[in-house]
C-alpha cells in the first residue's frame, strides 16, 4: 500500500496490487474503510478489495457472477468483473504546493480474454481537501466489446449512529436515515441524473467519529448514470456502501436484449469521474 495524502484532506493508502484502489481512508484519526467486517462472497480477490473504502467493478461485467454465452458456455463472469487483482504501474507521483498526484495505467485480461487498460489520475486539493478519481477505459483488444464499471465506495457502519442519513436529490423525499429498508441490510438502485447537471451529489452523515463531518460524493452521470446504495449488517457484516454505476440493476441478458451495452470498438475509450470530500 502507498500512502497518499495531501496538505488537507483524509489520508489514504492507494493499492498498487489491485488497480490502484484505496484501502485505508483515514479522517480525524480513524480509518472509515470497513476492514474484515464484510460478507464473505467466496471470491478472494473481492473479500481483499471490500476491506478498502474504494475498489473498481468492471470492465467486462459488475455485480456478481451470471453466466457466459457462446464459446463460454458453461462459465460465469468473475464477481464484480475482472479488474480486482490487477497491477498498476505508477506513471508519476507528485506533491506540489500541498496538493497530491498519482498516475497510473492499469492493464487487464477480461474473462473473454480481451484485452482493455485503465488509465487512472488520483488528486487530493490541498486546500478544500477534496479527492478526485479520473479514470479512462479503453478497449486494447481487435474487437468491439461493452465496458461496465461501478465504483464500490464502502465505509464501516460501525461509525454510524441515528443520526446518520443519506441525503440527494435521487433519494425517495431528498433523503433518509442510513439504516433504510430491511433490518439486517438492503439494496437499491435509482437514475442519478439531474435535470441541467452533468453531476450527481450524495451526501452520508453526520459521522460523529470525525467531528460531524459529511461525506460528500460527487460523479459524472453523462457515464454513470445510476447510483446503488448497499448496506449489510448481518454479523459480522457491518458496512455501508456508496455506488455509482453505469448500468441499471437488472441481469446482464437484459441490459443486452434493450441495447444498454455500452460498445467500445478497438482503440476506443470512455471516461469516468468522481469526487469525494469530508465536509
Amino acid at each position: 500500500m502507498m500512502d497518499f495524502a495531501a496538505a488537507k484532506g483524509p489520508k489514504l493508502m492507494l493499492d498498487e496490487t489491485s488497480v490502484l484502489d484505496i484501502g485505508a481512508c483515514i479522517v480525524d484519526g480513524n480509518n472509515l474503510a470497513p476492514g474484515r467486517a464484510i460478507p464473505d462472497d467466496g471470491d478472494p480477490r473481492i473479500d481483499h478489495s471490500l476491506e478498502g473504502f474504494l475498489f473498481t467493478c468492471g470492465p467486462d461485467h459488475i455485480r456478481h457472477p451470471q453466466p457466459m454465452t457462446g464459446a463460454f458456455d458453461g462459465r460465469r463472469y468473475p464477481l464484480h468483473g475482472s479488474f480486482s487483482s490487477h497491477p498498476a504501474n505508477i506513471l508519476w507521483t507528485k506533491f506540489e504546493d500541498g496538493n497530491a498526484e498519482c498516475r497510473a495505467d492499469i492493464d487487464v485480461v477480461t474473462a473473454e480474454g480481451r484485452t482493455a487498460r485503465l488509465e487512472r489520475l488520483w488528486r487530493i486539493d490541498g486546500a478544500t481537501g477534496e479527492v478526485s478519481l479520473a479514470d479512462r477505459i479503453v478497449n486494447t483488444s481487435a474487437e468491439a466489446m461493452p465496458v461496465f464499471l461501478m465504483y464500490h465506495m464502502n465505509v464501516g457502519g460501525k461509525w454510524f449512529d441515528n443520526g446518520t442519513r443519506l441525503a440527494g436529490q435521487m433519494l425517495e423525499r431528498g433523503g433518509f436515515p442510513w439504516t433504510f429498508g430491511e433490518p439486517e441490510g438492503d439494496i437499491f438502485c435509482v437514475p442519478a441524473v439531474e435535470k441541467g447537471n452533468d453531476w450527481a451529489e450524495i451526501n452520508l452523515g453526520p459521522i460523529a467519529a470525525i467531528d460531524n463531518k459529511t461525506l460528500r460524493v460527487r460523479f459524472g452521470t453523462d457515464t454513470l448514470p445510476f447510483l446503488q446504495v448497499w448496506r449489510n449488517q448481518r454479523a459480522p457484516a457491518h458496512v455501508l456502501g456508496i455506488e455509482p454505476v453505469s448500468h441499471r440493476w437488472v441481469s446482464r441478458a437484459e441490459l443486452e436484449e434493450a441495447g444498454e451495452f455500452n460498445i467500445l470498438q478497438p482503440g476506443e475509450a470512455r471516461n469516468f469521474m468522481l469526487n469525494f470530500a469530508f465536509v
